[in-house]
């Protein structure tokens, strides 16, 4: 088994509205990209169970050019909310740094 980090050099979240959280997961070199995207691993259903949203509000996005994987999930609280933990999103990520992938 494997982690996310072993193909990514960047795994981040933030903003991307006040009711969206992005993701941005870029790998190291193009191998690492195939590898990633090969494995199905990063699917709207991984993305549901570890962030306990509906699978069908997760858009996952391939961007070959850059080799790197964008995902967005709506925010579990409206941006600024007093109940808002992270009001910038740049901690969400942390999820997926313990991530074990096939």
């Amino acid at each position: 088994m494997a982690s996310l980090l072993d193909y990514c050099t960047l795994i981040r979240s933030k903003n991307a509205g006040p009711f969206v959280l992005t993701f941005d997961l870029i790998c190291r070199d193009e191998s690492a990209y195939k590898q990633l995207t090969a494995s199905a691993a990063i699917t709207p259903e991984t993305f549901a169970a570890l962030y306990k949203v509906d699978a069908k509000t997760v858009e996952v996005f391939h961007c070959e050019a850059a080799l790197a994987l964008k995902i967005s999930i709506p925010r579990p609280y409206r941006q600024g909310a007093i109940d808002d933990p992270d009001c910038y999103g740049g901690q969400q990520h942390a999820l997926l740094l313990e991530l074990q992938l096939p």
